[in-house]
């Protein structure tokens, strides 16, 4: 409905035979901006994976730490994190269960941005037989200071969002009460003798 609203619009603009043809370069264009717009629930649950990981990595380390293996350290995070991040990483612990390659099971998460690095992490360790909870701990810490950054940048966000509707409330009344009065008191005298 909304593609058909801007090539019609385009159209009428336009006219003739290059407002057809400049009404369907703003449908397909239009079209392609709307498939690309990702879904909202999408985009809250990229939020609250984003948001669990520095939790999720840190329970991981402390399990790690105490002497669990990688999948009972992924396990025992599975069930105190649930959510979106604990089905992904429930469906990577149950394929280390089923004994598939670690590094195969954690490059999975790798297709998601916010998991990205904890899965080139895990499989890079699996990969080298590297320790582990170290690099988990430098991730976390990567993690908490990235979410810090975006909670900080929507904070400015919303301080220029929320300047927007009042300058366009007082810009009338500015030039109104202000510019008006001026320009019309000028023009008087230069028009009147």
């Amino acid at each position: 409905m909304f593609c058909a609203a801007v090539g019609l619009t385009v159209f009428l603009v336009v006219g003739a035979v290059p407002g057809a043809v400049a009404g369907m370069v703003g449908f397909v264009g239009a079209l392609g901006v709307v498939r690309k717009r990702e879904p909202p629930r999408l985009r809250r649950e990229r939020d609250r994976v984003a948001a669990d990981l520095p939790l999720a990595v840190d329970l991981m380390v402390a399990c790690l730490r105490a002497g669990r293996p990688v999948a009972g350290a992924v396990e025992a995070t599975v069930e105190a994190v649930g959510g979106p991040l604990g089905d992904r990483l429930a469906w990577v612990s149950g394929q280390l269960r089923l004994g598939a390659p670690p590094e195969d099971a954690w490059r999975a998460l790798a297709a998601e941005r916010p998991l990205a690095p904890l899965a080139r992490t895990m499989s890079r360790a699996a990969l080298s037989g590297a320790p582990v909870a170290d690099v988990l701990t430098r991730l976390s810490d990567d993690s908490r200071q990235a979410a810090r950054a975006a909670s900080s940048a929507a904070a400015r966000r919303v301080g220029v969002q929320a300047v927007a509707p009042l300058g366009l409330c007082f810009l009338p009344a500015f030039v109104c009460l202000g510019i008006v009065p001026v320009v019309v008191s000028l023009a008087g005298d230069v028009l009147l003798p």
